[in-house]
């Protein structure tokens, strides 16, 4: 249960962080005003609460990890936002990626 919980709660991380990177962006570069941009520094701020709810206490560990799905959720963000088209190099790459995760978060380790 506490992996489900972990990737739950990295899906979660992603959604805020990149949801309110996009918004962000499209209050200052899509012209969409301050509403957009406030909304997106509230969520950016949720983002950062949500990390420290994550099981393992290592800061370094979780930010790393993060990372790894930091990249495929801005890619799936891309698709379902924009449009975007990844090519067989952006999904090798997050998968490298999402590999990572798994090894950085979830190998087993000795106490």
């Amino acid at each position: 249960m506490t992996v489900a919980r972990s990737i739950a709660l990295f899906v979660l991380a992603a959604i805020a962080e990149i949801g309110g990177a996009w918004l962000v962006w499209q209050g200052v570069r899509e012209n969409r005003g301050l509403l957009w941009i406030g909304a997106g520094v509230i969520a950016l701020g949720l983002y950062g609460f949500v990390a420290t709810l994550q099981p393992d206490p290592h800061f370094g560990r979780i930010l790393a990890a993060y990372g790894g799905v930091f990249v495929a959720g801005s890619l799936t963000w891309g698709i379902i936002a924009d449009g975007f088209r990844p090519d067989r190099y952006d999904i090798i790459g997050a998968a490298i990626c999402l590999l990572g995760v798994a090894v950085i978060m979830y190998a087993p380790r000795s106490s």
